[in-house]
């Protein structure tokens, strides 16, 4: 329980480092502080929902798109979360491309850096604790 809590933990940190970044990037894309952590829920979800399905789709019937998979869930994850929520706004064709690039590198490097940070601290702690 506690390594799941932790892993969504992460994820939830992720998409939310990524959606920030972009936000800050990008002068079309806007995301309201009243409804940030919705925007990120809403995301995350969706991004854990598409992924699965369509990493097996792509699997069964179009493999050459499985290294597209990720950039193809943040870019269906963004556009729901648009069309959901009042809180996240992107306009135009250029700042969607942006945005779906942007949110998927910094969501990928942050699940992959996190969980090194996070061990890193905790060691550190632990050392501190035992001297």
């Amino acid at each position: 329980m506690i390594r799941f809590l932790i892993r969504l933990g992460i994820f939830l940190a992720s998409a939310a480092i990524g959606l920030l970044i972009a936000k800050a990037v990008l002068d079309d894309m806007s995301i309201t502080w009243t409804s940030f952590i919705w925007v990120v829920i809403i995301f995350a979800v969706l991004q854990a929902v598409l992924a699965p399905f369509f990493t097996r789709t792509a699997n069964r019937n179009a493999p050459a798109l499985l290294g597209g998979v990720g950039l193809i869930t943040t870019f269906i994850a963004l556009l729901i979360t648009d069309l959901v929520t009042d809180g996240l706004t992107i306009d135009g064709a250029a700042t969607w491309l942006w945005a779906t690039l942007i949110v998927w590198i910094v969501t990928m490097l942050a699940s992959l850096l996190l969980p090194i940070i996070l061990v890193k601290m905790g060691v550190e702690e632990a050392r501190e604790r035992r001297n």
